[in-house]
């Protein structure tokens, strides 16, 4: 399997439904979320990525200097290289006339979130589950119909449901069309969840 510059999985899945770009969380590799987005989309292709940046040995996409806070030059960097990873899969795997909605979970949330904010045109949207705000993007950019499921947790002790709300309205402000739930949940994800995600991708 290529690497196209990161370890990844691809499914091609059925060609007329979209496909979703998975990013784990902290210490996840690209095995992690593949059962979820066949549980939420069976028929969606699969394009599941590994972090490239070690934490303690734990893989994330992005370093950061303390629980909460993001180191930005290599956030920056990182969105970079995810960015041409994205252009270089759909080339490679002929993708282009596919959507592709990131679902990302912690981590992987977060630069899902940081692609939208640096490179919107390589999304069409993203489902983000724990997220919360990378940067505060300025100037805003047009997120004009980019779909954006934002799944919180209003007990998380990791991100706050509070921030979650703050990075909702970041993209509702960037003209996105959100879907903004908080779970009765903490950081790990909850049926409901499942659930949700479920029905906001059945008319992607």
């Amino acid at each position: 399997m290529i690497d196209l510059g990161f370890t990844h999985i691809f499914e091609k899945g059925n060609p007329i439904k979209p496909v979703l770009l998975l990013l784990h969380g902290t210490g996840g590799n690209e095995q992690d979320l593949i059962g979820l987005a066949k549980d939420v989309a069976p028929d969606a292709g699969i394009l599941s990525v590994r972090g490239k940046v070690l934490e303690n040995g734990m893989p994330r996409f992005f370093k950061r200097l303390a629980e909460g806070v993001f180191d930005l030059e290599d956030l920056k960097l990182r969105t970079a290289e995810l960015v041409q990873f994205i252009t270089d899969a759909k080339a490679y795997y002929g993708l282009q006339d596919r959507a592709l909605y990131a679902l990302g979970y912690s981590n992987g949330a977060n630069i899902a979130s940081s692609v939208l904010f640096s490179a919107p045109q390589a999304l069409d949207g993203a489902i983000l589950l724990r997220g919360m705000v990378p940067f505060y993007p300025d100037p805003l950019p047009d997120l004009t119909g980019k779909a954006i499921l934002l799944l919180s947790g209003a007990f998380d002790e990791i991100m706050s449901a509070e921030e979650a709300k703050i990075l909702s309205g970041l993209f509702e402000r960037a003209g996105a069309d959100v879907t903004f739930v908080t779970q009765p949940a903490g950081h790990g994800l909850v049926q409901p969840d499942i659930e949700a995600m479920r029905t906001w991708l059945e008319d992607k």
